[in-house]
This record gives structure tokens, sequence and C-alpha cells, in this order.
């Protein structure tokens, strides 16, 4: 339990019903949804495209989304709401241009959006109202406007560059970023999800909404075609397995990245964290070098599903066995090579769980700030660049090719137990969303944290050469870090964000919400 004599947030509890996410009218709309007789899917989708509207520089309806889906007394089902590269997908020629990765802001990046399939596919699976009623609250806010929340209005001040002239149109008022307080609304989207409401996933993928989108990628020098948008599809499968401090930790497979997650924690559970400061810096160091090797395996290995073939290798308890005996629990390694594919900070993520304890863990991205910035004149589709998730390196499993998905880094998570989900969980930011998930898991396993006070804990990440140490953590432990060879850096923003919704034996759900972002936990 937090100390009350100092600032922090307190557990939302409830007990038929509980919405977590980094908005707080998409709580809101999730919870209404679900008084009003839904179930968590209808809700998560409801939450979920919202969030285009609350949070446009983070995701929208011309993104990816992954989810895990839990449901009492059966397995839980992964579904990979990601897109593939079109026919014309070109590694060659991209390095022929001069091109080490994929660049950002051109067709190039551009994948076929798979979010619109995913809710539509989830919708017909789980859903219990139907999506016209998850999309409506939706395109009430596209059409009435969203008041814009403080941490939105930083970010996106910040990103105003990323944007295509079509894009300044659709997303800055006036020639700019607007302010926290100003009323934000995408009309154009409203008229594209009524007809989704409609007409299902071919309003999308067809007819004058892919035409937009076509007509914005040719224009930057994209090759897709309307087959490409036709063979859009959502595929479901099972979620792969790690364990840590007696918990259970399902994670979604490749071409997302959640087996990062379970080395890591394979790797750390060779040491006794719970011995250490959990806001030391022998802990932080540990988590460092862990996630260093386990994002160089990455690098390696995790791909589109069809061109993985060592996910056995990366998941060994004798591959983690291996790299902690090359820790020195003393001494920094060297950073590691550059990863051969873009990064990125910028995602959603939302979760929700029913009075009949249905669990969805859902995370919807355009993969960087506005994505690859294109924006569609008609609409006002913000195009994501998830395309630059892939590398050029000729031979590699993750290289640009015809119909490939590339590595993601958005990973929705879930707790479990021998009785089924105990907490649908996911942490936001990026390239840090595995070290988040192995950071939150071990927060409770190891020093016993309850799950806001979990999130609320500093964060250090190691990303391109230095350690990323927050304002959370003592001057002296940043000091000792670099005393150990870390090149030590305070990030100018905070480190990622995430949510979670804790399932008590007795029922009773506890949310948490990451005072990194706007959001919060809303239960009934």
């Amino acid at each position: 339990m937090r100390d009350f004599h100092m600032p922090g947030r307190s557990a939302v509890f409830a007990a038929n019903g509980l919405c977590a996410t980094s908005h707080p009218i998409a709580a809101a709309e999730a919870v209404r949804l679900l008084q009003a007789g839904g179930n968590a899917m209808d809700a998560a989708i409801a939450g979920a495209v919202l969030l285009g509207v609350c949070e446009p520089q983070m995701t929208g309806i011309g993104g990816d989304c992954f989810a895990l889906v839990s449901r009492p007394g059966e397995d839980v089902v992964a579904v990979n709401g990601s897109g593939r590269a079109p026919r014309g997908a070109d590694a060659a020629a991209l390095r022929a241009a001069g091109h080490d990765t994929v660049p950002l802001h051109e067709g190039a990046a551009v994948t076929v959006p798979g979010a619109i399939d995913a809710f539509c596919a989830m919708s017909e699976r789980w859903g219990k109202l139907g999506l016209a009623d998850s999309l409506a609250p939706a395109i009430r806010y596209f059409d009435e406007g969203v008041p814009v929340a403080p941490r939105v209005a930083a970010d996106w001040a910040r990103l105003t560059g990323t944007l295509s002239d079509t894009g300044r149109r659709h997303y800055l008022r006036d020639g700019a970023a607007p302010r926290a307080g100003d009323v934000f609304r995408l009309p154009g989207q409203a008229e594209l999800l009524r007809a989704i409401a409609r007409d299902g996933r071919a309003a999308f993928y067809r007819g004058a909404a892919m035409e937009d989108m076509l007509a914005t990628l040719a224009a930057a020098g994209g090759t897709h075609t309307a087959e490409d948008f036709a063979d859009a599809r959502t595929d479901t499968g099972a979620p792969i397995e790690g364990a840590y401090g007696g918990h259970r930790l399902l994670e979604h497979p490749p071409n997302g990245q959640g087996a990062t997650a379970i080395l890591i924690l394979n790797i750390l559970a060779q040491f006794d964290l719970s011995a250490l400061d959990p806001f030391g810096a022998a802990r932080a160091h540990l988590e460092a070098e862990a996630t260093k090797a386990a994002y160089a395996l990455r690098n390696r290995i995790v791909a589109d599903p069809a061109h993985v073939t060592e996910l056995d290798e990366m998941l060994s308890p004798d591959t983690a066995r291996r790299i902690a005996e090359g820790i020195d629990r003393k001494r920094a390694a060297p950073g590691g090579a550059a990863p051969r594919e873009a990064v990125h900070r910028d995602t959603v993520y939302i979760t929700v769980v029913d009075r009949d304890r249905m669990a969805v863990s859902l995370i919807y991205s355009i993969f960087h700030g506005f994505g690859s910035g294109l924006a569609t004149d008609r609409y006002g589709i913000l195009l994501h660049n998830r395309g630059a998730g892939f590398c050029l390196e000729a031979g590699h499993p993750n290289e640009i090719g015809p119909g490939k998905r590339p590595m993601h880094t958005i990973i929705p998570a879930m707790l479990a137990d021998a009785d089924g989900v105990t907490m649908p969980f996911g942490v936001m930011g990026g390239q840090y969303q595995a070290a988040g998930h192995a950071r939150v898991l071990t927060n409770m396993a190891d020093y016993g944290l309850d799950p806001q006070s979990a999130l609320d804990a500093p964060r250090s990440f190691p990303e391109a050469g230095v350690l990323k140490v927050e304002r959370g953590y003592a001057p002296e432990v940043r000091a000792a870090l670099a005393e150990m060879g870390h090149e030590v850096v305070v990030p100018d923003e905070p480190i990622g964000g995430a949510q979670a919704i804790r399932i008590h034996p007795s029922g009773v759900l506890e949310g948490a919400s990451d005072p990194r972002k706007d959001g919060c936990a809303l239960g009934y």
C-alpha cells in the first residue's frame, strides 16, 4: 500500500467490470458500454478506436494491433492484427537507393493497416453487442471533438515536423499543435467509421477509403495495390509462455517481441533480485545487462512468423543460463550493435475485464509519433510506418519482402496461475515494452508491490548505447551506475507507460494506470 502522506495514485477496485487505459474519456466510454450490457471485447474495441482522436499522435485506424483474449474455462487466444508488406516491397531496391534502414516517411514504410480487420474479426468472434455499438462512442467523439490532454499536448508539439502537408491540414490548427484544453476533431474519420459500422471491413479495404489510401501511398512512392488491401487478414493462435516467481507470463508470439520479455525474465531468474534494493544500482545494472543481451538475440531472430526458425533457442532456459553466466555484476558490457530496424516510443494500450471475467489485453499503434506522417486527403487516415520495423540486411529473417509482417515492438501480456488469467497488462514505450513487462513482473514477484506501485516505480532502460535512468532514481544510484561503466542519461520524457487489471481470487478487480500518461482505471 502506498504512503498516503506522499503524492501518488490509489488503485481502483470494482466488482463488475473495469477498464484501464491512457485516456479517461476512452476508459469512461469502455465502462459505459459494459454497463449497457456489452462485454470486455465490445468495450476494448470502443476504447481503442476512441483513442485515435484522444491520442492521434500515438494511434489510429491507419495502424496495427495485437491482442490476447481470455474467457474463463477456455484457452487464451493471441490475435495478430498486424499488416503485411505489399507485393512490390523490394529490399534490394531500397539498398540500391542508398538506404540502410527503411525510410520512415515514405510509402515503403507503410504496410497494409491491420487494425480495422482485427477489430471486425474480434467483434464478430467475441463481441456481444456488435461492431456498430462498439464504434458508436468513437463516431460521436470524432465528430464532436475531444479536449486535448496535457501529456498528449506535449507529445503533439514535439512531433509536428513529422506531418506531411495533408497531415498538417488534418492534425494541426492554423499550422500549430493544439494546446492542452483545445478541442480536436476528425470528422472525416467519423464519416468512415459510420461506413465501417454499417458495412464492416469492406468499407476500409475496398471502395473510397482504399482509394484514398492508395492515392496517398502512390504519391509517396508506395507500390501498394487494391489486391494488397484485399489480402489483409487477421490471424489467431496460441500465446507463448514463460514463468517467473510463481506467475505464468503469457506473451504474443512473433512477429511481436513477447519472447524477449520471457528471455529477460529467464536471465534475471538466475539471480536473487529479492536480495537487492528494488530501486538501487545493483538491480538496475542486472536488468540493463539482461536487456542488452536479450534484445541482441531478438534482433537476430524475431520476424514474420513464417521466417522465425530459432524461437526455441530464445526461450530455452539453457540460453538464459549462458547469458547470465557472462554478466559481470560490477561492470557494464558494451552497449551492443544498433538495431537493424527503426526504433520508436509511441503506442496506446487498453485492458478490460467484464463481470464474467472475460479479459482483453489490446495494444494499438501507428509506430512512430504520427506514424509515417502521411495522411489521406478525404478521410485524414494517418498511415503508420510499421514497415520501418523491417531491416534491409540481405538474407535476414526480418528483411522487408512481399507479404511479410515486420518485427513489432508492441506486445500485450497476461499473468496467469493454474486457475486462469490473473492480470492482463501492457507496457507502452516502443523498444522498452519487453523490458517493461519484465520490470512490472519482478516488481510484483520479488518485491511484493501491488500493480499500481509496480507501474509507478522508477524505470531505467539501455538504448542506443546509453542507460536512460528516470528522475525517480536517487542521484547516488545514477552515480553508482556510471561507476560501473554505464553512460547514464536522464531522459527528457518518462520511459513508457502501463496499464493493468488484477483479478483477485475473490473476483474483485483491481485496476492500475501509469501516471506517466493522462489515463486512469475506471470500474463499476
